[in-house]
């Protein structure tokens, strides 16, 4: 993966935890009886972090993203899931 796509993913993904009550707040409002579901809230923080992936492709390498590429973000989010989940 691009380096430069790869480090904004990686902001991406610690702003995304330093914004964990908006991502609780979210999960709340999209459906009150889900929205203290871990799993739910993982859910849309998996979904901010694809949408940065997929719009930082587009905007860095002015493309959509490749397979490979997607596998490698995939990659990233796995590597990172404990840590996304302990933070919730």
């Amino acid at each position: 993966m691009d380096k430069r796509l790869e480090q904004k993913i990686d902001e991406k993904i610690h702003e995304t935890l330093s914004k964990i009550g908006e991502v609780k707040d979210l999960a709340r409002l999209l459906d009150p009886q889900k929205g203290d579901d871990k799993s739910f809230q993982y859910g849309i923080m998996v979904g901010r972090l694809y949408n940065s992936f997929y719009y930082q492709s587009r905007r860095i390498l002015k493309r959509v993203p490749t397979s490979e590429e997607f596998s490698e973000f995939l990659d990233i989010l796995t590597s990172r899931r404990d840590d996304l989940l302990r933070n919730l």
